[in-house]
């Protein structure tokens, strides 16, 4: 085996046996925050819990009366909850991992792309004038469709006849980002007894309002796709870290892949942000993590961050629940949580950069 082969070789173990460890560190984690809460539950007890739901399993196994009434709360709460906060830790890590590499831009984030700000404004817009359709609440629909028009929007500006530049793709998604939030700022200072409704939907939360099984099934096929096209487009997106020119001349048609990975970005963003508002910095912060971990290589990156996403989300919701006392009118929202915890990231980062700088 030449030197090449078996260096090959161990970076493949190495991926393997990271995987295995964020898989494990996953279901650690769903089962660790499904005993968050108010009412604390025996291990073994959510564990049967869990069994008796789960088909042909569930057949052989008989609930104590205890068991039988936190079924529910496990069950049509708790469970719900932590899959949709699975599901939109792992859609924006995976819309920052593909807006990083597309800019070649380690601060690019669907809030830098303008992606967030056109699902805030959207979701301003149906609260503040409440608009609804047959009844139904529309913020979730206007935040996914806020986020793709606006995506659309800075493509279209970006464009230079047949090219579409990518600093001027980043450039612009801040600009119309900035001229989008204006407006949110606008719409909350006219809000009136709306204001509290939109000011916690802009700090993102994974309320048990929002997050249930309809909640789950509905971001399901949207995340589906959107990682699916995303590891079709990773080779792509490995050449695009090269540069435009190295990239067109290994044979990618340049202009096609970049508006699908915005769209597949702002596909992916629009859905999470349509379930749970604006939660900051995980788009941003998990890539990092997740290529420190694996390294650039987005065929690897792309299920590292995945899984890093979501296992940082339900870590982090698992705490604004821990944080929240019965007597509180109100629990923390998420989004707080992942911005105290993002800064504290960069700063670490930061401190280790003078640090090697200084070497």
């Amino acid at each position: 085996m030449d030197e090449k082969t078996r260096e090959r070789s161990i970076r493949k173990s190495r991926w393997k046996m990271y995987f295995t460890i964020l898989v494990l560190a996953f279901l650690a984690t769903i089962f660790l925050s499904l005993n968050m809460g108010f009412t604390q539950i025996p291990p073994l007890d959510i564990l049967q819990v869990i069994l008796k739901n789960i088909p042909l399993i569930g057949d052989s196994i008989t609930l104590t009366s205890y068991q039988a009434q936190i079924e529910p709360i496990v069950m049509l709460v708790r469970l719900p909850r932590i899959m949709c906060g699975a599901l939109v830790g792992a859609a924006l890590a995976t819309s920052g991992m593909i807006f990083q590499g597309l800019f070649r831009n380690p601060m690019a984030d669907p809030y830098t792309t303008s992606a967030s700000s056109g699902a805030a404004l959207g979701a301003a817009l149906a609260i503040v004038f409440g608009i609804s359709i047959f009844g139904l609440v529309t913020t979730p629909i206007f935040a996914f469709i806020g986020c793709m028009v606006s995506v659309l929007v800075v493509y279209s500006i970006s464009r230079v006849g047949s090219r579409v530049p990518i600093t001027t793709l980043l450039l612009s998604g801040i600009a119309v980002g900035i001229f989008e939030l204006a407006i949110v700022t606008y719409l909350q200072t006219i809000a009136g007894d709306k204001l509290g409704p939109l000011t916690f939907w802009l700090i993102g939360s994974l309320s048990s309002t929002r997050t249930t099984w309809t909640g789950v099934l509905i971001l399901l096929p949207f995340i589906f796709v959107g990682v699916v096209a995303t590891f079709l487009y990773s080779r792509d997106l490995n050449l695009l870290t090269l540069g435009e020119d190295q990239a067109q001349h290994l044979g990618i048609n340049l202009e096609r892949v970049k508006l699908i990975l915005m769209v597949v970005g702002a596909l992916l963003a629009g859905a999470a942000v349509s379930i749970s508002g604006l939660i900051g910095f995980i788009g941003l912060m998990v890539p990092h993590l997740a290529r420190l971990l694996v390294g650039p290589d987005h065929r690897v990156l792309l299920p590292a961050s995945l899984f890093t996403g979501a296992v940082f989300l339900v870590l982090c919701d698992g705490v604004t629940r821990f944080l929240t006392s019965p007597s509180s009118p109100s629990e923390v929202p998420v989004g707080v949580i992942t911005a105290v915890t993002g800064v504290v990231f960069f700063l670490f980062l930061l401190r280790r950069k003078k640090r090697i700088d200084a070497l």
